[in-house]
């Protein structure tokens, strides 16, 4: 079946409410038959894929999950304190205010099953386009690689989500019920290994596309998230010896704009963010830096409107060089030092987040991306998996005294139990990945959430109070009418 797209424009003609069938002539149509046909057509249908990243990252990418954590507070504004008193409910449009539905987990649905419908019409179309083979399978790779993700993406947010592996050229393939989450892992897995097959090593591939490295990073990933502690070890395991990223010296190096070529070696696969129009980047360097533009260094626009709870901060070591990304000071305009709560519009214990500052910015957007894999994970993954696998071994210590070393602190020592091990890895894994978006999955896949939240309080959010449905967000509502084969996640009907 050809898809085939009409725009209509409804006349109501006043006194006359009757419906009126009308001829339709489409004087210039481009079906899916017609299209795939060339090698640009098969990279413009891969950018179109890869372009729903901009839609998740632009703020639900990282802030749906942050704001529910306990590392990252918002202002309360705009319906964003919904996410971190735990207040939403399925129609999350009709509960963040001024259309902001980019800072809410609808955001997530829809971007990913966008870019999950805009992969799967590669995967279908591009395999028989005349091209170089090398190049064709690469763009069906990064196609595979795509798919994997945002199923990943909806799976660590959703639980059971609807698995989508083929386009919707009709509705019985359009309109589907959601499946278990230990079968979206496997299909997710599934992609990742036909990926890696086909998608070049680092770092012969264009600047934001995937590498068979990163398929594997990936990988270890959603099998981390799925519990298969071998396969996760493996795969983390796999990208380690390969030995094509490294953890770069200084951790401030990963989040500085002016160094992000370099910083390639460690993020194996990010959001390439770039200001300048017609592209668009994300909000996260207006929301994190001081209210009221005060400190340039942040950026031309930042509005104060997201950050780091002081008893996070309080948490690290002094010495350890990842706090070096939060900080109680800014430098003003005049080349000050000011105390954050000079300029505090929530409380003055406030403390300020550096991951994506660029002083050089248009506007609100920053040139600065954003971390959607990095190196360093690979090691706490390839810790925890095999501890996880009957107890901590001294492969295990190593695994974590590397990033450990980087951020200047000691290694662990070992003789822990394996809870306690399991229970310094989550934490490390904490002060590594602050504001990336990682923190509430780590804490909803170990089911800790319950205990954990709770604490995260602070004079803004005296009380915090999730409950055991809160570990997935409903799916929308406005999915679920629209779906008649479609329910309701169970803790939310």
């Amino acid at each position: 079946m050809k898809k085939l797209i009409y725009i209509f424009t409804t006349l109501l003609v006043a006194g006359n409410l009757s419906c009126t069938k009308l001829d339709e002539n489409p004087y210039s149509i481009i079906t899916t038959d017609q299209f795939y046909q060339t090698p640009s057509d098969a990279l413009a249908a891969l950018s179109a894929a890869y372009a729903q990243l901009v839609e998740i990252y632009n703020t639900a990418g990282t802030c749906a999950s942050d704001f529910s954590a306990d590392q990252i507070y918002p202002r309360q504004a705009v319906g964003r304190n919904t996410l971190t008193l735990f207040t939403y409910d399925p129609s999350y449009a009709t509960q963040i205010s001024f259309g902001r539905v980019y800072e809410s987990p609808q955001q997530l649905w829809n971007s990913c099953y966008a870019g999950i419908e805009k992969s799967n019409w590669v995967i279908a179309k591009v395999p028989a386009i005349d091209m170089d083979v090398t190049a064709r399978d690469a763009i069906v790779g990064d196609a595979l690689f795509l798919r994997a993700f945002y199923h990943f993406t909806l799976a660590k947010n959703f639980g059971d989500v609807i698995i989508k592996i083929e386009p919707s050229a009709g509705v019985e393939t359009a309109f589907l019920p959601t499946s278990p989450k230990a079968e979206v892992y496997t299909q997710i897995m599934a992609d990742l290994t036909e990926a890696a097959a086909k998608l070049p090593d680092y770092p012969s591939n264009q600047r934001g596309r995937a590498s068979r490295q990163a398929a594997w990073g990936l990988h270890a990933k959603a099998a981390l998230y799925a519990e298969n502690w071998t396969v996760a070890a493996q795969k983390a395991q796999e990208v380690i010896a390969s030995n094509v990223f490294t953890l770069l010296p200084e951790i401030k190096d990963v989040f500085d704009v002016t160094k992000e070529d370099a910083s390639r070696a460690e993020n194996m696969w990010a959001f390439e963010a770039e200001s300048t129009p017609p592209a668009r980047s994300h909000q996260l360097l207006s929301m994190y830096g001081p209210a009221n533009t005060v400190a340039p260094a942040y950026g031309k626009e930042t509005y104060g409107s997201a950050f780091a709870y002081q008893a996070f901060f309080d948490s690290f070591d002094p010495a350890d060089k990842r706090r070096t990304l939060l900080d109680t000071n800014y430098v003003n305009a005049a080349g000050e030092v000011m105390p954050q709560s000079s300029i505090s519009p929530i409380t003055p214990k406030a403390v300020l987040v550096k991951k994506y500052m660029d002083a050089n910015s248009l506007g609100p957007l920053g040139n600065i991306n954003v971390p959607v894999l990095r190196y360093a994970d690979m090691y706490l993954i390839a810790a925890e998996a095999t501890a996880r696998s009957g107890g901590p071994t001294q492969q295990s210590y190593d695994f974590v005294n590397v990033i450990r070393t980087r951020a200047g602190l000691p290694g662990l020592t070992p003789g822990l139990g394996q809870d306690d091990f399991i229970k310094a890895i989550l934490q490390e894994r904490s002060w590594e990945f602050f504001g990336e978006g990682d923190r509430w999955y780590d804490l909803t896949r170990t089911n800790t959430f319950l205990q954990v939240i709770p604490l995260a309080v602070n004079d803004v959010y005296p009380e915090r109070a999730p409950q055991a449905r809160h570990r997935y967000f409903p799916i929308p509502q406005d999915e679920v009418n629209a779906n008649d084969n479609l329910q309701q996640n169970p803790d939310w009907r």
